[in-house]
């Protein structure tokens, strides 16, 4: 089951309407987060969940998000500015060969 927070204000001035998005942890991600899943209002760039997720989870997410990147709607984005949309992945860095 997802569960819904808010995080962070718009704060004075803003002109984004702030939305929920659908947050989908991966592999280290989940470890960090304790979950699959969940809903997070209140963040309208990746740069705002990043710091979000940080402050919530904690040391273990700041690793993840470090060096993994943002699949927001099926476009890889590490960059902070990049508006969210409805489905945010967060995937931590993965080695290859």
């Amino acid at each position: 089951m997802a569960e819904t927070f808010a995080s962070g204000s718009a704060g004075p001035g803003a002109s984004v309407a702030l939305g929920t998005v659908t947050v989908r942890y991966f592999a280290a991600a989940i470890e960090a987060a304790g979950r699959e899943e969940e809903q997070l209002a209140g963040c309208a760039t990746v740069g705002e969940l990043r710091d979000a997720l940080v402050e919530r989870y904690g040391p273990a997410m700041a690793r993840v998000v470090a060096n993994g990147s943002f699949l927001v709607d099926g476009v890889v984005s590490r960059d902070p500015a990049t508006p969210l949309a409805g489905t945010v992945d967060v995937l931590p860095p993965f080695a290859g060969g």
